[in-house]
């Protein structure tokens, strides 16, 4: 697989980031880390504490993604396969799941 380049680094970076002030208010910021094709998300909150959220596998498209969402219970990644979406999409996915019930 493909490693990221780096001109989709800072765009993932940054749609990630407006789409989560735009959208998700519990959210100050997202902070995106890499490794290969991976970029590991993660929600900062209000509190100043960080949230791992995601997972996406880059697969030659800066549009599509592939996902893992991160589950607090064993701190490790699982793959969910049925997805391939947009970065945002991923997000609100996973926001849905962790930052909803999050008061701002």
């Amino acid at each position: 697989m493909p490693a990221i380049p780096e001109s989709t680094k800072t765009s993932l970076a940054q749609r990630l980031t407006l789409h989560a002030r735009e959208h998700w208010p519990q959210l100050v910021t997202v902070h995106v880390r890499y490794h290969g094709q991976f970029a590991y998300v993660e929600g900062q909150l209000t509190d100043g504490a960080r949230l791992p959220l995601m997972r996406l596998r880059y697969g030659g498209s800066a549009t599509y993604w592939g996902l893992a969402v991160h589950t607090p219970s064993n701190d490790r990644y699982e793959a969910a396969p049925w997805f391939t979406g947009t970065p945002q999409e991923a997000l609100n996915l996973v926001c849905d799941l962790y930052v909803t019930s999050i008061d701002t």
